[in-house]
This record gives C-alpha cells, sequence and structure tokens, in this order.
C-alpha cells in the first residue's frame, strides 16, 4: 500500500473518530444533565396469580312453569293439585277422600324427587350460575388464558402542578390490596389526566395480549424500566404499604416551557384490550377513557408512576430526551 492510500485510510478513520467523539459528546452531556437527583411516585398492587373462585354452596333452582303450588310447599312440574283431582273420582264417602289424600302424598313424594334431581322445568344450573338467562357467575366471560398489558404515557407542562396534588394524596388514600381498591386507582388517575388536557405536550400508548407467564414478564420489565428512571421513590404505596423517602434538591428547572411532569399508567387485564396508537390530543383522551372503563372483575395489577413527585423538582427537556425517547407530540 501507497504512502498516499494509507494517509488517505487514516484520514477517513479520523473523521469517523471525530464524528462518534461529537456525538458520545453530546449524548453524555445530556445523559449528565438528566443524572439529576430525580423524585418519583408510585402506586400499585394486584397479582397475575388470582385465586380461583370457589363453586357455590347453595344452589339455586326456579319455581317449574305451569304447577300448583300446593298447602304442603311442593311445587311443580306438572304433578300439581289440580293435575292429580280429575284421575280420581270423589266417588262419596270416606274411602274416596282416604285415596285421594294418599295420591296427593304419592304425587308431593316424586315432585320432590324430580327437585332435588334437578330435573324440574324451570330449575337453574347450581354450579357456575344461572344457564336460564345467560349470565355466568364466573368472574368473566371472556377468555381467562389471554392477558393484556397495556400502557399510557402523558408528558405535561410543569405548570401542572395540580395533577401532582391529586397523585399525592390518591396515594396516600388509595386501597391498592383489594381489585375494588385498584380499579378506582386507575379510574381517579386517569381522571386526573383527563382534567389537565391543556397541559398535555407528549404522550404515547402500547398493549400486548399474551399468555399469563409472558404477560406478567412483560408488564414487570416495563414497570422496572421506568422505576428506574428514579432517583428516588419518594412516595409509593403499594398493595397497600406506603412508603416516603428525603428528597435532596437539585437543581432544579422553575416552572417553565423546558419543565415537565411525565405521568405513566400501567395495567395488566384479563382479556384483550386494545389501544390505538397516539397522534393528537384526540387519541389521548379516547385510550385514557378506555383504560379508566376497565373493571374490577378484569384488573389484575397497576402501576401508577410519575415523576417528579417532590415539590421543586422538575424534569428538563434533556431528561425527556433521554429518558421516554418514544414519547411523541400530541
Amino acid at each position: 500500500m501507497s504512502d498516499k492510500k494509507r494517509f488517505n485510510k487514516w484520514k477517513s478513520l479520523g473523521k469517523v473518530l471525530l464524528v462518534v467523539g461529537l456525538v458520545s459528546a453530546l449524548f453524555l452531556s445530556n445523559a449528565n444533565d438528566a443524572l439529576a437527583a430525580r423524585s418519583g411516585g408510585r402506586i400499585g398492587g394486584g397479582s397475575f396469580r388470582a385465586p380461583t373462585r370457589s363453586a357455590p354452596s347453595r344452589s339455586y333452582r326456579a319455581p317449574s312453569g305451569g304447577g300448583y303450588r300446593s298447602p304442603g310447599g311442593y311445587g311443580g312440574g306438572g304433578f300439581g293439585f289440580p293435575f292429580i283431582i280429575p284421575f280420581f273420582g270423589f266417588g262419596g264417602g270416606a274411602g274416596g277422600l282416604f285415596s285421594i289424600l294418599i295420591f296427593i302424598a304419592i304425587a308431593n313424594f316424586l315432585v320432590k324427587s324430580f327437585q332435588g334431581s334437578g330435573m324440574n322445568s324451570g330449575g337453574y344450573q347450581s354450579y357456575g350460575g344461572y344457564n336460564n338467562g345467560g349470565y355466568s357467575n364466573s368472574a368473566t366471560s371472556y377468555n381467562p388464558s389471554k392477558i393484556s398489558v397495556a400502557e399510557i404515557q402523558v408528558g405535561l407542562l410543569a405548570s401542572a402542578r395540580q395533577l401532582q396534588t391529586e397523585l399525592n394524596e390518591l396515594a396516600y388514600r388509595a386501597d391498592t390490596a383489594t381489585p375494588t381498591g385498584r380499579a378506582m386507582v386507575l379510574q381517579e388517575a386517569a381522571l386526573a389526566l383527563l382534567r389537565h388536557p391543556e397541559y398535555w405536550v407528549y404522550a404515547r400508548a402500547e398493549s400486548h395480549l399474551d399468555g399469563v407467564d409472558n404477560a406478567e414478564t412483560k408488564f414487570n420489565q416495563l414497570a422496572l424500566a421506568e422505576r428506574s428512571k428514579f432517583t428516588s421513590e419518594t412516595l409509593s404505596n403499594v398493595n397497600s404499604v406506603q412508603n416516603t423517602a428525603k428528597y435532596t434538591a437539585s437543581d432544579s428547572l422553575p416552572d417553565s416551557e423546558g419543565a415537565y411532569i411525565v405521568v405513566t399508567v400501567l395495567i395488566g387485564v384479563a382479556g384483550k384490550l386494545k389501544l390505538s396508537r397516539i397522534n393528537d390530543t384526540n387519541d389521548l383522551r379516547q385510550a385514557l377513557q378506555d383504560m379508566a372503563g376497565i373493571g374490577s372483575d378484569r384488573l389484575l395489577a397497576i402501576e401508577i408512576l410519575w415523576s417528579p413527585q417532590a415539590t421543586g423538582d422538575t424534569l428538563t427537556s434533556n431528561d425527556i430526551i433521554v429518558n421516554y425517547p418514544d414519547l411523541k407530540l400530541v
């Protein structure tokens, strides 16, 4: 190789190294700025291993149609009192009356036997719920082997301080150890975001449908990824266990267009929950409403995460670039 070719080769390599160095320096400067202490709040609870409902211990049966309820309390299915008398004439005298009473007793015995075996015409199914009206007493009417993991993330201007206050208050009073309490947390968090559309700047949504094991893994991965962005979880309520941590203020920006709050709502839902891609505020509003409509019977697990949590702390533009690159303008 000639000296000229060797020189050109090293010259090209030098240019590449220079570009890499400049990009690295820019990234590290943003990263160092983003490594400033950031507080975070967390509300969570639930499990993908919810206990199975036991079968009802009592059977419910409706009175059979068309039958007359006799004075003895037995009804039913074509053997009622009016259907017996025509077959046995009164005939006059005590003998005829005695025969009638005997056959009434036999008929009532047969009705009891049919009712006990669940063969009466208006009977309910004793296990799993009611079958006549098409209502099932099981927890859900969807496929329990499939679980959706859905996430909505919203970036708001830091001037939405009232939102932080609402989330803080929710963390202090929420019951995250019960299905009903977790459903309430989801609705209240979504409502808090819906109340502040004038501060929405960034957003994204995603959802995945998978089996129990894969869905649980995906949920845990997403939750840990968001929690790792906090320097400290300064306020948390997980399964109704509350914790607080002291926050050491860093050089945070005042409330301005360059300071933000990011809220993440992550849920595990039995069955299918499809969230559309968010392109504008209307899409974001619809996604929040769809998520908030999930009932306690389907909501398996929830994580509400927001940063900053502590008063005086804010996220900068660099924080958004480094830690939330998937957010898009709405």
